[in-house]
């Protein structure tokens, strides 16, 4: 099995990055790391940088995990390839360029690009965001898939993610102890269909709220609650299409919590989604 310790970065394509990256800092809140020719790094939390934009494909995206190890890396790659998975092992450039001592990529069962990576670089600076937006750190993705219980099986038969609950088809994935680290949503097509950053209070969200109506930001869904993780919610529009979601107060399932604790099974339709009504803006959200 591959023992995902965390979930690390996301990269994404853009055709405008200098706009892609004002957003970032100035809409989303992250700290601007630097520039490295066609990369803009970004972070929300402690480490070196947690959202990568780069110049290309839009639809162009990748989410990163760390490994403990060189033999859990190791491991991984192993692993794979004796379940047919193509298997890159990243040079030492391209380690450079992700500030990390190593890495190897694949593409799970629907064509999602993912990067397990060994020893990700960390800031000797805290983060320091660019407006007070209660930003505490990058929590979860969705990933979009075009068959739900094949690459619910991937992730929890080849890798260690843990069913907490389903919505419909979909299920929320945990690697720790935070209700999910991966939501797999069914589409036509793969790729990142949602980053999720949590904020430290209901008043952040509510705060961002108003900001990104002021500011013209399209919201796709919310304020709302997930009855699923009990999270507060607020989902919007980021370049290229991507949507964001700044959310709060996500359930933890606890280790001693582990021998019992039963996965639930929710619609997919709205009340799957909000407990207090709202209505999603968001075709994979959508029955």
């Amino acid at each position: 099995m591959i023992n995902l310790h965390g979930l690390t970065y996301v990269r994404l394509g853009t055709r405008d990055i200098d706009a892609a990256a004002r957003y970032a800092a100035d809409i989303l809140g992250l700290q601007f790391v630097r520039r490295d020719g066609g990369w803009v790094y970004l972070r929300s939390d402690g480490r070196d940088h947690t959202l990568v934009y780069f110049e290309g494909d839009p639809d162009d995206h990748t989410v990163a995990f760390d490994v403990v190890s060189d033999e859990a890396l190791e491991h991984a790659g192993m692993v794979l390839e004796q379940n047919g998975f193509r298997v890159h092992v990243g040079s030492r450039d391209e380690c450079d360029q992700r500030r990390v001592r190593s890495f190897i990529s694949f593409n799970d069962p629907s064509g999602n690009q993912i990067e397990l990576v060994l020893g990700p670089w960390h800031s000797g600076r805290r983060y320091c965001p660019p407006r007070d937006v209660g930003v505490t750190g990058f929590s979860h993705v969705g990933l979009r898939t075009t068959d739900p219980r094949r690459d619910e099986l991937f992730w929890t038969k080849l890798c260690n993610a843990r069913v907490s609950d389903w919505i419909g088809p979909a299920p929320l994935l945990r690697i720790d102890e935070v209700h999910h680290r991966i939501a797999l949503f069914p589409s036509s097509f793969a790729g990142i269909q949602h980053i999720n950053h949590q904020v430290e209070s209901i008043d952040d969200l509510m705060r961002a709220w108003y900001t990104l109506r002021e500011r013209g930001i399209p919201i796709r869904f919310g304020p709302g609650r997930h009855p699923t993780s009990g999270a507060i919610f607020l989902y919007f529009e980021g370049p290229d299409g991507m949507t964001y979601e700044y959310s709060t107060g996500v359930r933890l399932i606890r280790q001693d919590e582990e021998p019992t604790y039963c996965p639930r099974q929710f619609p997919f339709d709205s009340t799957g989604f909000c407990m207090w009504g709202a209505r999603p803006d968001i075709p994979e959200f959508q029955s």
